[in-house]
């Protein structure tokens, strides 16, 4: 009895976390206009919206039936689907989009590389 209580209340935080996640995923989706960002969206904060509710639904059928497996191999095929979908999104968007350049990153020589700003080299020597 003390355990079904229990469960049903990890359920109830499940479906209340993964219905936030999945409102904000929403707004996102309808408030970012670049194709970029919007795929943020639906891939991260989705992603575990949908998660956090086929957990919630995972919970709740061992809690009070035979228990099911099912929305196990569905947050599996999710979570591994979701990020290849995102990339193969972006690519396209960047292929596709020729006639906006990406802006340069902040201090162009140093980015990804071991070239260290003169300001900053006297700290590395002490």
């Amino acid at each position: 009895m003390m355990w079904e209580l229990i469960g049903i209340y990890v359920a109830i935080i499940s479906l209340i976390i993964g219905a936030i996640f999945t409102m904000v995923g929403a707004i996102g989706m309808l408030k970012l206009d670049n194709p970029m960002s919007r795929l943020h969206a639906p891939t991260k904060v989705g992603t575990v919206g949908i998660g956090a509710l086929l957990l919630a639904s995972m919970i709740h059928s061992w809690v009070t039936a035979d228990g099911s497996f099912n929305e196990l191999l569905i947050m599996a095929f999710l979570f591994v689907t979701a990020p290849i979908s995102a990339n193969f999104i972006a690519k396209v968007y960047l292929h596709t989009n020729e006639d906006k350049t990406l802006p340069k990153p902040p201090r162009d020589d140093t980015w990804s590389t071991l070239n260290v700003p003169a300001a900053d080299r006297d700290l590395i020597e002490d």
